[in-house]
């Protein structure tokens, strides 16, 4: 599977401890594994913010981590030789159970000890399928999460007109002009499927390539604006430059609102073309990566991170929020007040989740990316 991230599609860049800064790990042994903790993980996870007070519990150990650019690049870290490395991998949802797990880049968490953390999460991940194999062992702990499919002015376009139309609001004559499309190219692909009335995650075959390649052109042919930059977005949103956005959502609708704009808004589609839904959302877990000179400190620090302090830090962090399933939690949600839950539209989550599919592999990703390709360039 090529390239099939949430973070790639922002091009995000590794962050804090990159490769130059983990310099010793290429090396063919550690010193002591019993103090030294290596996280491979989104940006967030390798922030000062979430790190600093857990090296202060432990210590004299050495806690570091590097930001990935996608989920795949991450996972071939591992498939070259690098479980050898890493002692955690924080990725979206699908790949623990379809890729890591069978291939055993990835080993089962102890469940006495983390399954009672579910039972203090959201009510949607009480028995969240994707945290557990299908032999029943428990392969990642939920945490950062996000409903992602296009965001609009509100004081120009309604919460409620935008969830009646759905996708088909970019494919408006009267929207010509008036939206950009965020270049997050394999969402965009995703998004573009449901737009045209299809299934991204089933094979897209015949004359249904025919529909996402006319599709494609119709959403590019009435753009206004391409950017892979959601901050120029947001600005060209409440500028007036355009009304609205293809691919966004919480995560990058979320520096904005929290900056006072709150009439940049996600939206979630209040049907679609699968099994209702016309939304997507993605989910990070969080795995033991299967180390066969594993740290102690591997699952203390999975632990440290459903600790009140540390879900603020993780939600929190880096430039864009996010919620995160510990929120089921009061002692967690405490730590937030209420611009910063406006900011990531609280007051709607529960409902938008239920409106979207969860974030699996697209099956027809190389015949889709290449269609989508040339109707960019066009």
């Amino acid at each position: 599977m090529i390239k099939m991230s949430r973070r790639q599609f922002i091009h995000r860049t590794a962050a804090l401890s990159g490769a130059a800064a983990l310099g010793p790990l290429a090396g063919p042994a550690f010193a002591d594994r019993t103090d030294e903790l290596n996280i491979l993980c989104w940006e967030g996870y390798n922030s000062d913010q979430v790190l600093g007070p857990f090296r202060d519990m432990h210590s004299g150990a050495t806690v570091r981590a590097e930001s990935g650019t996608s989920d795949p690049d991450m996972i071939n870290k591992l498939r070259a030789g690098e479980v050898n490395v890493w002692d955690l991998i924080n990725v979206n949802q699908p790949w623990a159970r379809d890729q890591l797990y069978p291939e055993k880049l990835i080993k089962p968490l102890n469940k006495e000890r983390f399954l009672p953390y579910f039972d203090q999460m959201l009510p949607e991940f009480k028995d969240y399928p994707l945290a557990f194999a299908e032999d029943g062992e428990l392969i990642g702990m939920p945490q950062r999460y996000g409903p992602f499919s296009f965001v609009v002015n509100t004081d120009v376009i309604s919460r409620e007109m935008a969830e009646d139309q759905g996708w088909n609001l970019f494919l408006d004559p009267k929207m010509k002009d008036r939206y950009g499309v965020l270049t997050y190219d394999n969402w965009n692909v995703i998004h573009l499927c449901l737009t045209a009335g299809l299934n991204p995650f089933a094979p897209v075959e015949g004359e249904d390539l025919e529909t996402f390649k006319s599709t494609a052109e119709a959403i590019f042919g009435g753009s206004k604006l391409l950017t892979d930059d959601l901050v120029a977005m947001n600005t060209a949103l409440i500028n007036g430059e355009i009304d609205a956005y293809f691919t966004g959502g919480t995560y990058t609708a979320s520096p904005a609102r929290y900056d006072g704009a709150s009439n940049v808004r996600a939206i979630t589609p209040k049907s679609g073309p699968v099994d209702g839904k016309g939304g997507v959302v993605w989910i990070e877990l969080t795995s033991l990566v299967n180390n066969p000179d594993p740290s102690n400190l591997a699952e203390d620090f999975l632990e440290y991170v459903q600790t009140p302090e540390a879900s603020k830090a993780v939600a929190f962090t880096e430039g864009t929020y996010n919620p995160v399933s510990q929120m089921g939690n009061p002692e967690v949600m405490e730590k937030f007040d209420e611009e910063e839950l406006d900011a990531i539209q609280m007051d709607s989550l529960a409902e938008e989740m239920e409106r979207s599919l969860d974030y699996e592999v697209v099956t027809s990703y190389d015949q889709l990316i290449d269609i989508y390709t040339k109707a960019r360039r066009s």
